[in-house]
Formats: structure tokens, sequence, C-alpha cells
């Protein structure tokens, strides 16, 4: 095959610069992915102190815009801590949150070796459309509060097996018509 033969023989894509086939690779498509993300200190042990809170809650959030998340609420009480997330569908949830655990650990235990930070190994996640997402974000601010007044909404504090282990599933809402009509004109009402 002559050069110019072999040339239209090839497909084009196979000739694109290195910098345009990187850049192909990595366009990011539109996703709206919303997460309630929970986990516990082991043994739910008090140890993210007020004094220690500022430190885990900046490592937690550093790490996961590090990531590619977008951190929307984060909060928690001694025991516990709640984030609400905007996570890239390149990331597994899993390795996420384990990333984002592991960072708060390590640098609140290289500040306080004699008091370490260990999560429990299970968490809770949950996904949520954009509609409910000022509403997670205002309960996730308000944790101290809700737990104090004995206001928890369970679904959003689970972590482990404490509701029977694995996938939990809630109730479906009926369907009916009506229902549909609201639904189908609050997502078209979205941006």
């Amino acid at each position: 095959m002559t050069g110019k033969a072999y040339n239209r023989a090839i497909p084009k894509a196979r000739f694109q610069s290195p910098t345009r086939r990187h850049h192909m690779e990595h366009i990011m498509p539109y996703c709206q992915l919303y997460y309630h993300l929970v986990w516990a200190t082991r043994r739910r042990e008090a140890t993210v102190t007020a004094a220690a809170e500022p430190v885990v809650l900046d490592a937690i959030r550093w790490k996961a815009v590090e990531l590619g998340g977008a951190v929307f609420a984060l909060n928690g009480t001694a025991d516990h801590v709640h984030l609400v997330a905007g996570i890239s569908p390149r990331v597994p949830v899993a390795s996420f949150v384990s990333q984002v655990k592991a960072a708060a650990a390590t640098k609140f235990n290289k500040r306080s070796p004699e008091e370490p930070l260990h999560w429990a190994e299970e968490y809770g996640a949950m996904t949520f459309d954009g509609k409910r997402l000022p509403y997670v974000v205002a309960y996730v601010e308000r944790q101290k509060e809700h737990h104090a007044a004995g206001t928890v909404i369970a679904v959003l504090e689970r972590t482990d097996e404490q509701v029977g282990g694995g996938v939990v599933r809630e109730p479906m809402a009926g369907y009916n018509e009506s229902g549909e009509t609201v639904w189908w004109e609050e997502m078209m009402g979205m941006e």
C-alpha cells in the first residue's frame, strides 16, 4: 500500500494528537448525583469532640473536593458524621467514603496520637434528587439540634446492620395518575 492509500484505510481517530485523545477520554457527561453519607466512629466512641471536629471535618471536606466531589453539607455529633455531597461518576462511592474517612483519621491522629480516631467499617449511603437537596442539607446542618431534641430521621442515620443489613428497600408509594402529573410538572420545572 502506498502512503496515501494506507492513510485512507486507517480511521482518522488514530491520527488524533495525544492531547486531543486525552481530552476526549476525560469529557464529563452531564450528571446530577447527590449522596447523603453517614458513618460512625468505631464502637460509637465519642471521639469527634468539639475540639476535634474542625480538624476532622476540614480533612473530610478537602479530601472530598480533591476526589472531584462537591460538598453541600458536613456535620455530625461526637460519634458520627454526615456528608451531603455530589460525587463524580468516575469515583466509586465505596472508594470515595473510604478515602475521606482515611484522610480525616490520618490528619486527626497525627495531631492527637494519644486519643486516636477510628471509624467503623460500615457507612450509610443514600441518593436523592436535586429537589430534595435543600432539605437534606438543612437536616445535616442541624445534626446536633436533631440529636438533642430527638428529632432524627431514622433512615438518614443508618450506618450498619441496625435494620437487618444489606440493601434496605423502603415501601414504594402507590402509583396514580395525579401523582404522575405532579411529578411530571416538578421535573419539567427543574433546570
